[in-house]
């Protein structure tokens, strides 16, 4: 991973690897879609990745989920 994660960003990831949308992320965390689909392009960014698989495959190789 580039650079470390915050605390809410590591809990929109693991609910990413949990195959959840944006929409029920956002739901259940009581923040707008747009707010969590920003959270979910500044993770691919930090994370390096290119897409959301490549990017759960990479949190899973730094054991963050």
């Amino acid at each position: 991973m580039k650079k470390t994660l915050s605390e809410r960003e590591l809990e929109i990831l693991r609910q990413v690897a949990q195959g959840l949308t944006s929409p029920q992320i956002a739901e259940r965390l009581s923040l707008s879609a747009e707010t969590i689909k920003w959270y979910r392009k500044r993770l691919l960014s930090k994370c390096g990745a290119e897409n959301t698989a490549e990017m759960i495959k990479l949190a899973i190789e730094n054991k963050l989920i």
